[in-house]
């Protein structure tokens, strides 16, 4: 039950990291961890935030390797 919990926290901080990693590539605003105090919250908020910068590049890398998916060419305007 707690390994499930857990499993389930953990597959979620994943994917609100992968999101901000997106929103940050795609927008240039990324979360502010320097109004974080200094110590191991903000060390744990780094590591976190950069966790999903990793997953955001592999999410990119195989979707560009694979044939599940293609480039949308620009409709004219």
């Amino acid at each position: 039950m707690v390994l499930g919990r857990l499993m389930h926290y953990t597959f979620d901080i994943a994917l609100v990291t992968t999101v901000l990693a997106g929103v940050k590539r795609h927008t240039g605003f990324q979360v502010n961890t320097s109004t974080i105090p200094e110590g191991p919250f903000r060390q744990t908020a780094d590591v976190v935030l950069g966790t999903g910068e990793r997953l955001f590049d592999f999410a990119s890398a195989m979707s560009y390797t694979s044939s599940l998916f293609e480039r949308e060419t620009p409709k004219p305007k």
